[in-house]
């Protein structure tokens, strides 16, 4: 562990990359289906996914549409222009040689994300987010001298959100990539399932004792929240730990050991010439409609925020508040009780839904929103009217959650 005496002589630099898998029926640019979760691999491909000579790819309009919606959650306003280009690097599981992705011209750009540090406001500023392709998996067997590769996954939209560097501990860090899950959850951008890898983060960290960034590594492919923080920490450890034996960091990509809960070195970080970009001959450019733009506007959802200031209105402390907004449906559900009843009935449910959150582990939450808000304003009326104690009340919500 340093000292904090020499932490605090240093200034560490964080960035995030998330990538996030859209929630479409098909793939980006083929007709193949976009839900590998439960199928077995290399079945979800077509000519296009496999790169086969003379196939032509064809842009899913959906994927644009949920890109605006993110623009949105992100606090900002889509480009009218956007564009692809390739990205060239040889990988096993890269059929075409190349993938296709928003390199000059994105469909994001300048968006933001506020998010609250031990009670003060931060702003997290999001340089760009741009639409690419996926590449397809590869799987190394243990024990085994070769590898496997699935291409299930290739050619799956993604909307790749790219942060500043504004953050500068694991806990903001931490906080920023959990408003991002929610976003786009709220947003319906996507199932933002981290288990399926629906989000994955890459996070960049540097350190410095001026005021110019030091030379960053970038460790990829976290899959949780606690992942993000951890990861984090131990580059700020080992990094400084570096510095102050007189070694220099190398600017490379790492991995995260899970069991070991430390990150290794798997290669040297490539820039941006070493990709050879160029524009993608086989896609004409994006330019939106202002009538799509401000329909799509007009259908967004309430964004987390507005439902941390009903919550909050309802008395929830902090802590509580945060365990209702994980799922976006809670929201809704104690706005129309709100609506069709009081504060008190507001408050008494949402306070039964955390409860509920806070005691079981479950990955499930379909049962309880089979009750309608008529029934739960009525369960909690019959303890309004102590026709019911509060211990039996939750015994019956209980038994609704469950069955």
């Amino acid at each position: 562990m340093i000292a904090d005496t020499v932490r605090k002589q240093y200034t560490v630099a964080i960035g995030i990359e998330c990538h996030v898998q859209l929630k479409t029926k098909t793939k980006l640019f083929s007709a193949a289906s976009n839900d590998a979760r439960e199928a077995q691999p290399n079945t979800l491909i077509n000519h296009i996914d496999l790169g086969m000579p003379g196939a032509l790819p064809v842009l899913n309009e959906k994927a644009v549409q949920l890109a605006v919606r993110a623009s949105f959650a992100l606090g900002t306003t889509p480009q009218i222009f956007s564009k692809f280009d390739r990205k060239h690097y040889f990988y096993p599981d890269l059929p075409m040689g190349y993938q296709i992705t928003q390199f000059y011209d994105p469909i994001i750009k300048n968006g933001e994300v506020k998010i609250m540090v031990d009670g003060k406001q931060k702003r997290v500023g999001v340089h760009e987010a741009h639409l690419e392709a996926d590449a397809g998996k590869s799987i190394h067997p243990a024990g085994e001298d070769y590898s496997l590769i699935d291409l299930n996954r290739a050619g799956t939209p993604l909307l790749e959100i790219v942060s500043d560097p504004d953050m500068h501990t694991s806990e903001e860090a931490k906080i920023y990539a959990k408003e991002l899950w929610l976003r786009m959850r709220y947003a319906g951008v996507s199932d933002a399932n981290l288990y399926y890898g629906n989000m994955r983060f890459d996070v960049n960290v540097s350190v410095s004792k001026t005021e110019n960034l030091g030379t960053r590594t970038e460790t990829k492919n976290l899959n949780s929240f606690r992942s993000v923080e951890r990861a984090i920490e131990f580059e700020i450890e080992r990094q400084i730990g570096l510095v102050e034996q007189g070694e220099k960091i190398v600017q490379e990509t790492r991995g995260w050991d899970e069991a070991k809960q430390l990150t290794f070195s798997q290669r040297s970080k490539e820039e941006a010439h070493d990709y050879r970009y160029m524009p993608d001959p086989d896609i004409p450019p994006v330019v939106l409609d202002s009538a799509l733009i401000q329909q799509i506007q007009e259908s967004m959802p309430p964004m987390p925020d507005e439902y941390r200031k009903l919550f909050k209105s309802l008395g929830l402390d902090e802590t509580s508040i945060e365990k209702a907004i994980d799922d976006p449906r809670t929201g809704a559900f104690i706005q129309h009780i709100l609506t069709g009843s009081n504060e008190d009935h507001a408050r008494r449910v949402a306070l039964w839904m955390v409860n509920i959150v806070d005691s079981q582990d479950t990955g499930t939450a379909e049962p309880v929103w089979k009750l309608t808000t008529e029934n739960a304003i009525k369960l909690s009326e019959m303890v309004a009217n102590n026709e019911l104690s509060s211990t039996a009340a939750k015994e019956i919500w209980n038994d609704i959650w469950k069955n």
